[in-house]
């Protein structure tokens, strides 16, 4: 069983993604209103697409560009890469737990407000 174990873990480490990465998790945000500012700044260099995010005026860009430089960080520091070298390889934003709440109205009716949150990911590459 051990060996299976080791075998298993031989086969994941080969395989394992060794680009630079962040995640941004619970933001409280619509992943729909999260994927329009991320189709902006797919297959950008790193610089264009932070300049990007400074200079939108949507709400979402706050966080993204939060997980963008955390990415070039942890590029910079782990992996020792150069930040200007880098483009955004890959990112999106997938569904979080949604938050149920409710709505009271007249004659005893109610409605229900769906919050919903987002887990946002970015993964950079060397550009090439």
């Amino acid at each position: 069983m051990a060996k299976r174990m080791k075998e298993k873990a031989a086969r994941i480490a080969a395989t394992k993604d060794r680009r630079p990465r962040a995640v941004a998790k619970y933001v409280r945000m619509s992943p729909f209103k999260v994927r329009i500012v991320l189709d902006l700044i797919r297959n950008k260099s790193y610089k264009e697409a932070v300049a990007i995010l400074e200079n939108i005026p949507q709400v979402a860009a706050e966080p993204i560009l939060k997980a963008v430089k955390s990415a070039g960080a942890n590029a910079e520091h782990n992996l020792h890469m150069n930040k200007d070298e880098l483009k955004v390889a890959a990112c999106y934003a997938d569904q979080g737990p949604t938050a149920k709440r409710v709505q009271p109205m007249s004659k005893g009716r109610a409605y229900s407000i769906l919050k919903r949150s987002s887990h946002i990911t970015v993964i950079l590459d060397a550009a090439k």
